[in-house]
């Protein structure tokens, strides 16, 4: 049916409420929040001064801490305004550990994650190689490296890296996402801590909308340039942001992600920013990056504006072996999605369906994964309102159903969020999300945080008989994680498919580090080849499906 419908497609007729007659819904997802023992809520001190960062937050990271095959959760938290106090368990950060059965448990306090500071954003890493994935927590008063211990807790060890996230000139930056990276390719992870505007308290600005105080635009601020940090290899690293030439572009940064997008073996950086042009750092394999955002046609939308650029992800959606841009913005700006042709990158956003699916809507988080294992990925968002005035100031609840845009077989797109699940319409202020197969059947789940709420846990129920695999990869000569890989994968029918190891995903957040690919009717992979960041290249055939399969680089 998806290959008739693109023929239609072809012909120029439309997909708008296109529904297959007696066919079930391709996606479906459940929330088991209310039985999963998670009872976190985000927390973001809300005052009526509406002090700038409490709309932000914040994000979820989904990893496996104690690396027994089972993802577990760790949400960032707020803090008590204004003295950015976290005494309070309510603003604890949390871990809650996989139990395997649908249920959760909560470890924060044995793994000693708490956290200090307003919290924003996670990125899950293992920058020494032990096999064990740290956390990295950007915030807004202070930045946190956390290393996993190997034995279920945690150690801070931020001054002794050198990782605060001090900005030259600046001071402390506003810190909202970070990721790693290993953009040099020696083998050990590197940091990339995306800022914000600068921001201090005591000099705030007040910021009234239709006559009622609300959070200011981000064109009352100044903005801050993002951090690199290079891995030492001896637990410590060095800020490389002006000699890299990261440092020298100002921005309003609000996400970071991931990918080699013209194959020249080193790992690109693109950065949304916040109604101001996008950035695109082009890795030049030396050491340094040439920003090439507007050459490449990714810094505006279609109509040439800025966005309030928020969550991104970079995968490729239309499975021709080059990854793509997807990028969730506020009302009116719609979500872009850039098309990758080569050197550069073309906006599909209207033709694609998205512009129609998106206009009305302001999204956070997103991310582009294949959630009826057909071989074709999708589309998730998380959506809500930036302001808690919404329904007065922009006509437009604050609290939004998510959105689920389903892959119609390469660049189009359609909306089947009614579909998904009843759950799944149900309006919230979502903010962070994160991805993974929590319960390892196949299917990719996905984890979401809401603002002065309860998570959702959405388990990926979908009735679609589709074959899977997902590959977990070890890297010995490449970093442990082997963040930065590509892969192909040619199936015994249908398309080859490609995707890459990354954990930054959307916004504020970071996904599991396994790669997941749906195989349709497929019962078996042809053929899968992996780059690895070392430059080595290696090779499986005729792989069965529906397993989880570990590989370690050069076995």
């Amino acid at each position: 049916m998806k290959n008739a419908l693109m023929a239609l497609l072809g012909a120029g007729l439309t997909v708008a409420g296109w529904i297959e007659v007696g066919s079930e819904p391709a996606i479906v997802f459940e929330n088991i929040q209310p039985s999963s023992g998670v009872n976190f809520v985000l927390d973001n001190s809300a005052t009526p001064q509406k002090h700038q960062p409490e709309t932000m937050l914040a994000g979820v990271a989904v990893f496996d801490y104690n690396n027994d095959g089972l993802p577990d959760l760790f949400f960032v938290n707020g803090a008590r305004m204004p003295g950015f106090d976290k005494s309070d368990p309510k603003y604890w950060n949390r871990l809650y550990r996989n139990n395997g059965d649908g249920t959760f448990t909560d470890v924060t306090e044995q793994a000693g994650v708490k956290g200090v500071g307003y919290g924003m954003g996670v990125a899950a890493g293992d920058y020494d190689n032990d096999g064990c994935v740290d956390l990295y927590i950007a915030g807004v008063d202070r930045n946190q490296l956390l290393h996993n211990n190997c034995d279920g807790t945690f150690t801070d060890v931020t001054e002794k890296a050198g990782v605060q996230g001090m900005i030259r000139g600046i001071g402390k930056g506003f810190g909202i996402s970070a990721g790693w990276v290993d953009y040099d390719n020696d083998g050990r992870l590197d940091l990339f801590v995306c800022n914000y505007i600068h921001w201090v308290l005591a000099k705030e600005h007040e910021c009234r909308t239709a006559g009622q105080r609300g959070y200011c635009s981000p064109d009352a601020y100044e903005g801050e340039p993002s951090i690199l940090y290079h891995n030492n290899g001896d637990g410590t690293f060095t800020d490389v942001s002006e000699k890299s030439g990261i440092g020298r572009h100002i921005g309003k940064g609000m996400a970071v992600t991931f990918a080699d997008f013209d194959g020249d073996g080193f790992t690109d950086i693109f950065v949304t920013n916040d109604t101001v042009r996008n950035f695109l750092f082009h890795n030049r394999g030396d050491g340094t990056f040439e920003e090439i955002g507007v050459r490449a046609g990714v810094s505006y939308n279609e109509s040439g504006n800025s966005i309030a650029g928020m969550g991104a992800d970079f995968r490729d959606l239309d499975n021709d072996g080059r990854p793509d841009i997807f990028v969730a913005a506020m009302k009116g700006d719609t979500f872009p999605l850039f098309l990758n042709t080569g050197r550069q990158f073309e906006d599909i956003t209207r033709r694609s369906g998205l512009a129609r699916a998106t206009l009305h809507l302001t999204a956070w988080g997103v991310g582009a994964y294949d959630f009826d294992n057909d071989g074709w990925k999708d589309l998730l968002a998380t959506t809500g309102s930036v302001l808690d005035n919404a329904e007065t100031v922009e006509n437009l609840p604050s609290k939004l159903p998510n959105l689920l845009l389903r892959n119609l077989g390469g660049s189009r797109f359609e909306d089947v969020s009614a579909s998904a699940g009843p759950a799944f319409r149900v309006p919230q202020a979502h903010r962070g999300v994160a991805f993974a197969d929590l319960n390892n059947d196949g299917k990719i789940d996905a984890v979401v945080t809401c603002l002065n709420a309860y998570p959702e846990i959405w388990i990926n129920r979908s009735p679609a008989p589709n074959h899977w695999l997902i590959l977990k990869l070890v890297g010995t000569r490449s970093n442990r994680q082997a963040l930065g890989a590509r892969i192909k994968l040619v199936p015994e029918s249908g398309p080859a498919q490609f995707n890459q190891v990354t954990t930054s995903v959307g916004f504020s957040s970071s996904s599991d580090d396994r790669v997941h690919f749906g195989l349709g009717r497929a019962t078996r992979a042809k053929s899968i080849e992996i780059a690895w960041p070392s430059g080595a290249r290696q090779y499986l055939s005729d792989v069965p499906a529906n397993r989880v399969l570990t590989i370690v680089e050069g076995k």
